[in-house]
């Protein structure tokens, strides 16, 4: 039985908008009927092999266009690893050295070997290989968030990323510096400048059934709310309750906005540096 251009056009919705056409042909759609799509305008076709509706992705037609697959920032938030609003723009995408791509001012190129190795027909780039391109696109700092946030969504041990054969420095040495321990990067952007003040720094420790932010040395509770934070009033209850309870047994809780960590991220660490001077991290 023939597949239908309606079940072609459902096929593609299910493919963010766009596959290359050996997939289609692979998928049962006659070639009459991918030539016919094309010609009535229904479906473009990029560089002739990709087949794409008005609706699909513009990071996957970008990387079709450009025979090129997304990677950096531009992957990083289509699989959700965190990272602040005003990160690196612009599309980026991996290209081979020495390929040929057409010019396009709003893209970023990566150009690199790949690390791990990805179908050919793939428009979306590899974990390790975005990793290997934010190491070297974001400031270490920034780039140590989005590597921490990776480590979580993507459940990578800190061993085997040490383990990966990176081809830079600063690739390398994130690897040495993930834990894997961030719930999310607005920790990891506190713990960077706190554990070089020599302070330490405990991130998802258990107090009173439930999990804290950061503990500093044994007494200084840090809790950060994200940018969707108290999603309901029983939340808002239950963080109130808990930060009461932690305050009656003897911790100092110091609770921080998304607005504070990554737009005013000095006057935090003022905050808590003041708290450290008080002596508040220790043990009475």
């Amino acid at each position: 039985m023939r597949r239908t251009a309606p079940e072609f056009g459902e096929w593609l919705l299910a493919h963010d908008g766009i596959r290359h056409r050996h997939d289609a042909l692979c998928a049962g759609f006659a070639p009459s009927l991918l030539r016919e799509l094309v010609a009535s305008g229904r479906v473009a076709a990029i560089r002739r092999m990709w087949l794409a509706l008005p609706s699909a992705a513009p990071d996957l037609v970008a990387a079709a266009r450009a025979g090129a697959r997304i990677s950096c920032v531009t992957l990083a938030r289509r699989r959700g690893w965190w990272m602040p609003d005003d990160a690196a723009g612009g599309i980026h995408l991996h290209l081979l050295p020495g390929s040929r791509s057409p010019a396009d001012d709003t893209c970023v190129r990566h150009w690199s070997l790949p690390i791990a190795p990805a179908a050919p027909t793939a428009l979306v780039g590899t974990v390790e290989d975005a990793l290997a391109h934010v190491a070297l696109c974001l400031p270490h700092d920034l780039a140590l968030v989005v590597w921490e946030s990776a480590s979580r969504t993507e459940g990578l041990a800190a061993d085997y990323l040490c383990r990966v054969r990176w081809t830079s420095l600063a690739a390398r040495r994130l690897a040495a510096e993930v834990l894997g321990l961030s719930d999310s990067g607005l920790e990891t952007l506190l713990v960077i400048p706190l554990r070089r003040w020599g302070l330490r720094v405990r991130q998802q420790v258990v107090l009173i059934g439930r999990p804290v932010d950061l503990l500093i040395g044994e007494r200084l509770v840090v809790q950060i709310d994200g940018w969707e934070f108290h999603s309901s009033s029983a939340q808002r209850a239950k963080d109130i309750a808990h930060d009461a309870e932690l305050r009656l047994r003897g911790y100092t809780v110091l609770r921080f906005s998304y607005a504070q960590v990554v737009h005013d991220r000095a006057g935090v660490e003022a905050v808590i540096r003041r708290a450290v001077a008080a002596g508040l991290h220790r043990a009475a």
